[in-house]
């Protein structure tokens, strides 16, 4: 530690599509969802994070809900910087004297364009980032699974978030080939949304929807320990009345199949890119699979059925990418592939 270490802060951030995450000291100090709320008179930020989120669909029309990411990207330069720095506030909420300068790893999809990520970079420095470095999802998730990525070993990541599914195979410290989708949870969601209306008659939120892919969520219709049917409220379109309806998991099947297939055959355009000799590691090592929709059920035995390779699920998906992104915080000088 050096003498003047307390005036700089390191932090690594999982800029998620649903949730961001922030590692400072080598813990998770922030887990919140990736959301603003506005005062529409003002432009004020009235809550970060979870409290915006108790507000997502409930609101006035003085009050309006921001989620400043999409697909993986900031589609909402203002909302950005705004969450980024209320979420930085939350690492120490009490008052300090000065404000330490940031060294700080964002983690960002391995698709995006240069464009995107200078929008990424500005957001983090107009927050109070000094030194900004970025890391390609894909990357982050493979550290954080505790996959040596600088062997010369092939290795195939699925990280599967909220906006967007990364899909690369990793050798020698960087990305041999990768194949990036913009359908994830944030898709299976608004599948939930569309099947109760077109077959069930009846309109629900996206936090609704979120709570049944929860519950209910499946990509097999057959899975071991099926999960109980789960009652879901909404408005009834023909009456115009609130109403309950049960939902099995096999109707949430059907529902998300269409989806779920895209990623599937996403996984398989991958496959085909790969180099013979890293596809002979692939065959070894199986596929990894990280980030909050791998935890959807079944989806690990259906990629493993469509693709006839192992299949395994990271431990504590959710948060592979953020500890991935957290050891390269550590190990800056070693990791070639940081961009500056």
């Amino acid at each position: 530690m050096g003498l003047f270490s307390f005036l700089t802060q390191e932090i690594a951030i999982d800029l998620g599509t649903a949730n961001t995450l922030i590692i400072h000291n080598d813990k998770v100090v922030v887990d919140e969802p990736s959301i603003v709320a506005v005062d529409r008179m003002t432009g004020q930020v009235i809550a970060v994070g979870k409290r915006a989120m108790q507000m997502h669909g409930k609101t006035h029309e003085n009050i309006k809900t921001i989620r400043p990411l999409r697909d993986g990207v900031i589609a909402d330069f203002h909302a950005a910087e705004h969450m980024i720095r209320g979420m930085i506030k939350m690492i120490h909420p009490e008052k300090r004297l000065f404000t330490p300068s940031l060294k700080m790893v964002i983690c960002i999809p391995s698709g995006i364009t240069e464009v995107e990520k200078r929008a990424v970079r500005d957001s983090a420095e107009h927050a109070g980032g000094k030194e900004v470095y970025l890391i390609h999802e894909p990357m982050a998730a493979a550290i954080g699974i505790g996959i040596d990525v600088e062997e010369p070993i092939g290795n195939m990541i699925i990280d599967i978030g909220g906006g967007t599914s990364e899909i690369a195979v990793i050798a020698l410290g960087g990305i041999v080939c990768d194949k990036s989708i913009r359908i994830a949870g944030d898709e299976f969601t608004s599948d939930i949304e569309e099947y109760m209306r077109r077959q069930h008659n009846i309109l629900i939120g996206e936090r609704s929807a979120e709570r049944v892919k929860i519950e209910v969520g499946s990509a097999m219709i057959e899975i071991d320990n099926p999960p109980p049917d789960y009652a879901v409220h909404g408005r009834d379109l023909m009456t115009g009345v609130p109403k309950e309806i049960y939902v099995s998991y096999v109707e949430i099947a059907h529902a998300l199949d269409k989806s779920v297939a895209k990623i599937e055959e996403a996984i398989m355009n991958a496959l085909e890119m790969t180099p013979p000799e890293l596809s002979a590691d692939i065959f070894r090592t199986g596929i990894y699979l990280a980030g909050g929709g791998s935890m959807l059920r079944g989806l690990d035995k259906r990629i493993s059925l469509k693709t006839k390779l192992p299949v395994h699920i990271a431990e504590d998906p959710l948060r592979a990418v953020a500890r991935g992104t957290g050891i390269a915080l550590k190990n800056i000088e070693r990791f070639p592939f940081l961009m500056k």
